[in-house]
């Protein structure tokens, strides 16, 4: 399991922080960036198991018709 550090960083501009963010990432090595995406998509699989819960099981059941 990957921990990622959080770091708070105030920018004066969105042009600023977009310059910052691509910079940050072609600093990673393609592992490291391949880590991150593994992380952010087990995370978000996680979440959407936790949210479903136990689920009720499927029951069918077959009716004959008459035919009159």
């Amino acid at each position: 399991m990957m921990f990622m550090e959080e770091v708070v960083r105030i920018f004066d501009s969105f042009a600023e922080s977009d310059e910052a963010e691509k910079a940050y990432y072609l600093s990673l090595t393609p592992r490291q960036r391949l880590d991150i995406l593994l992380e952010l998509n087990r995370r978000c699989w996680d979440e959407a198991d936790a949210e479903t819960g136990p689920r009720l099981a499927r029951v069918y059941r077959i009716v004959e018709l008459s035919s009159g």
